[in-house]
């Protein structure tokens, strides 16, 4: 059987997927708020944009030469068979025009994925939060450099020093709230976003405000709701009537759980190179992850940013890059492409579905990519680097799926070999147990490793990948098969320990 070195080979085998990505938000349907009539839209909520193409496959006549739409069907061709990507959305602008939205294979419950099927953008959500909060500090309603109590006064925490944290310091994640200091995915979740900053009240934060920068979730929460209480609407409510109707968003929407997901924005989790559909895993994302968009809406929203949304001055604002952490503004990342080109987007990853978006300012181009695979693969993430280097005129990475196929190969193997030798151990307890004195017994200690470790993964994952918090269910998506093993072991370990111990009992009364 395994003794000592059956710990260290789970530590080993762990980091295969590692750290969680800084993006992971969540999301899910639209609720009755979102679904509800809307009233006049104020003209100062944005521009309307042309209509682009409701069915995928086709571009926009007079699409701007360069990258076209055959060559972007021809690699998401070649990606899906490669990897066995169930179903992906794909929009590419270049400054005012629609270059190619087209929907590709199945949706997680059968249906075909087309360019006006919602999807999950995750925490691409945060550049919509963002928006949603310039437009009110370009009404005069926030100050993005004031204190988020002057506006939301119910943000209240265990630490005298949240007062002193400024609307800006959400957005660019400087608040000093982290997932070390505030366990926003394994704590008990919240159902809305006044519930999210409400059980707040007794945490703390992990660093001064506005001295380090921690990606964390709960800063757009926050932000959200204080979207909600300054404007008086719901947040749903608000992006639909001033963000996605004035940009002819006509399929978006934003949700706050996972439990309220169309079969559109469900996903899959690979096994043995075979897309299987799950559910999400239960999740909070109002703010942070909620937004469920189509490529031919996220076609308009692309071509808005280059047109500068809610202004030109805002825009640049939003774009700024943070005082501590040169690669994020304001729900924006920055960045530059394998070129050097320099780039503003933002990914998202949920547990069962990952999209992406990016702009080039120096050309135009504008990339979006929502794949309903999860955080472990990166599908829309890759897809979105091989359009990019078609916009260059490179070739296209398309990545293999075989070191997946062999570690689920190597992991089931190991599965079943514990098993076996299990029902071995146990068969044998008996003898074992003939044979053994009272110290020898000692030396089962070592198989309740696996029973530890599966019990403290929480711990283990948050040291590993240096803070990031996640619930133990969340550990299933990202690591399918190690977690089947190692529960497996567990309780096979811990069966054998039992047996012998119960033979050990057994041979005394002889």
């Amino acid at each position: 059987m395994v003794r000592n070195a059956f710990a260290a080979l789970c530590v080993a085998l762990l980091p295969m997927s590692l750290p969680l990505p800084a993006s992971a938000g969540f999301p899910a349907s639209l609720p009755s708020s979102a679904r509800a009539p809307l009233a006049a839209v104020p003209s100062s909520a944005g521009v309307l944009l042309a209509a682009v193409p409701s069915s995928g496959g086709a571009a926009t006549a007079g699409a701007p030469p360069g990258v076209t739409p055959a060559a972007v069907d021809a690699f998401v061709d070649r990606y899906r068979e490669a990897t066995g990507l169930p179903g992906v959305a794909v929009a590419l602008v270049k400054g005012g025009q629609v270059v190619h939205v087209a929907g590709y294979g199945r949706t997680a419950t059968g249906e075909r994925v087309t360019a006006d099927t919602p999807m999950a953008v995750a925490s691409v959500s945060k550049s919509f939060t963002s928006l949603a909060v310039m437009q009110l500090v370009e009404k005069g309603e926030v100050d993005l450099d004031g204190p988020v109590r002057d506006h939301l006064p119910e943000f209240t925490m265990a630490d005298p020093r949240a007062a002193r944290v400024t609307v800006r310091q959400l957005l660019d994640h400087t608040s000093g709230m982290a997932d070390s200091a505030f366990h926003e995915r394994s704590l008990p979740l919240p159902a809305t976003l006044q519930g999210a900053v409400a059980r707040l009240r007794t945490a703390r934060l992990a660093a001064a405000p506005g001295t380090a920068f921690s990606y964390h979730n709960t800063n757009f929460q926050v932000a959200a709701r204080l979207v909600e209480v300054v404007s008086g609407e719901p947040f749903a409510h608000y992006l639909r009537a001033h963000v996605f109707t004035p940009l002819g968003m006509r399929h978006s929407g934003t949700v706050d759980t996972e439990r309220d997901l169309p079969g559109s924005a469900r996903g899959h989790l690979y096994v043995l190179g075979h897309p299987f559909a799950v559910p999400e895993p239960a999740g909070f994302g109002g703010g942070s992850g909620g937004v469920l968009s189509t490529a031919a809406d996220m076609a308009r929203w692309l071509i808005a940013q280059n047109r500068g949304v809610p202004s030109e001055r805002s825009a640049r604002e939003l774009r700024a890059a943070s005082e501590r952490h040169a690669r994020y503004a304001l729900g924006w990342e920055l960045g530059t492409t394998g070129r050097g080109t320099p780039f503003i987007g933002h990914g998202g990853d949920l547990f069962t579905s990952t999209a992406d978006q990016l702009r080039m300012p120096e050309s135009g181009y504008g990339v979006a990519v929502m794949a309903n695979t999860g955080t472990a693969f990166g599908d829309a993430h890759a897809i979105t680097d091989g359009l990019v280097a078609l916009i260059e005129d490179a070739e296209p990475e398309v990545p293999s799926a075989l070191p997946y196929l062999l570690i689920d190969v190597v992991l089931l193997s190991l599965t079943l070999a514990t098993a076996g030798l299990a029902a071995r151990g146990v068969a044998r307890s008996r003898r074992w147990a003939a044979r053994r004195t009272g110290w020898q017994r000692s030396r089962l200690v070592p198989y309740l490793t696996p029973l530890a470790l599966c019990a403290g993964m929480v711990p283990v994952f948050r040291v590993l990948s240096r803070g990031r918090d996640i619930a133990w269910i969340q550990l299933w998506y990202l690591y399918p098969t190690f977690m089947l093993w190692l529960v497996v072991a567990a309780v096979a370990c811990t069966a054998v320990v039992v047996a012998r111990l119960l033979g050990a009992m057994g041979a005394r009364r002889r």
